[in-house]
């Protein structure tokens, strides 16, 4: 089997943070601005992938990386097996940076291989280490203290067990009053996590730990700017709260210093920033191998990019998806599909899909993903 052709459509869709009318965004997207990939065989096997792209958040633009694959990549997977995918991969590896890029090329790579044995691209990674579905935790942007509450309430009602709160853009007394608000509005058994997306000093956080712990959060993402992992490691030290890294750790390098400097207790992975599946895989296992947990995070992936994280899920035991639950938040948010069927079907959870390779079928008709 050989890669004949390899196509990307950018492709625009609309987000509801179910949060009501906003005026403050304060950065947080309502458009998602993604790239699908498809890649075309000599063998009239079709392998789909989808570049999750945020100029804010990694740098990477859907555009961008059409240009870089379309001039740069592709040419270098033409002719090539695509069931050999560390070999494709190692054939990008030398084009810096770009893992959404990168990913979205492996995701495909790894939908045709399962197409052509008939299996999940999770029995591809190892086999399943759960089935079923997976715990979502919803995520509710930085609104006033009262809408926060109001949204946190309406989500547990609608069965979610963990509350994602965003933090770190404004004062830390505001922080706190939306958290305490939250806390008493969805009550004592339903779970909490922040999320500061790296917006608090070192001091801010270390001040803000007994707060949390007042409230009963579970843990603090990424409380420090993504640089600072010496700072990430003083305020593990100086709290009792678990600390996830997720913007510090992108690449198995960044993952194997976290690990060394003693940085976390928990690590954020996912395919598309992780630069594809195969190092999602190598980050867990070491985190494994040092005693640190990993989580599934998010860029706000569409369906295809959820797929995939989902797989990760099935086949990765050190993705503690029961303990903190997933960030696979894509596929509520995002108010168009791009699959035939829905990963979401019962409330607060997503599905693992079972079908061979992703486990999608893309509707090549949705949000103007025609063919090429």
């Amino acid at each position: 089997m050989k890669i004949t052709r390899i196509e990307t459509v950018p492709v625009t869709v609309p987000v509801d943070r179910r949060v009501g009318k906003v005026e403050n965004t304060k950065g947080f997207r309502f458009q998602s601005h993604l790239l699908m990939v498809f890649i075309h065989t000599d063998a009239e096997i079709e392998g789909v992938g989808e570049v999750t792209a945020s100029p804010d958040w990694s740098g990477e633009t859907s555009l961008g990386a059409k240009t870089l694959i379309d001039q740069h990549l592709a040419p270098r997977l033409i002719g090539e097996d695509p069931r050999r995918i560390r070999h494709c991969m190692d054939r990008l590896a030398k084009t810096f940076a770009n893992p959404f890029a990168k990913a979205g090329l492996e995701m495909a790579l790894f939908d045709i291989l399962g197409k052509s044995l008939g299996t999940p691209v999770y029995q591809l990674l190892g086999g399943a280490v759960r089935a079923g579905l997976l715990p979502l935790r919803f995520a509710v942007m930085p609104v006033g203290p009262v809408e926060s509450a109001d949204v946190s309430r309406r989500m547990a009602q609608e069965g979610f067990r963990t509350i994602k709160l965003k933090v770190g853009h404004d004062p830390l007394e505001y922080d706190i009053e939306r958290l305490r608000l939250v806390r008493e509005a969805i009550g004592p058994d339903v779970r909490i996590t922040v999320d500061a997306n790296g917006g608090w000093s070192v001091n801010d956080a270390i001040l803000a730990a007994p707060y949390l712990e007042e409230y009963g959060v579970l843990f603090v993402e990424q409380p420090v700017h993504r640089l600072d992992l010496e700072g990430l490691a003083e305020v593990r030290r100086r709290t009792r709260l678990p600390v996830m890294a997720d913007e510090s750790v992108f690449t198995v390098q960044d993952a194997v210093r976290c690990i060394q400097l003693r940085a976390a207790d928990i690590i954020s992975v996912y395919p598309g920033k992780n630069g594809g599946l195969l190092n999602t895989l190598t980050i867990a296992a070491l985190a494994e191998a040092a005693g640190v947990h990993c989580a599934i995070g998010s860029n706000l992936e569409w369906d295809v990019g959820s797929a995939a994280m989902a797989h990760a899920c099935a086949a990765i035991s050190n993705i503690c998806v029961e303990r903190y639950a997933a960030d696979i938040i894509g596929a509520m948010f995002h108010t168009e599909r791009a699959i035939e069927t829905p990963l979401i079907t019962t409330p607060a959870h997503v599905n693992i899909p079972h079908g061979p390779g992703l486990g999608v079928i893309v509707n090549r008709q949705a949000r103007g993903i025609a063919p090429g």
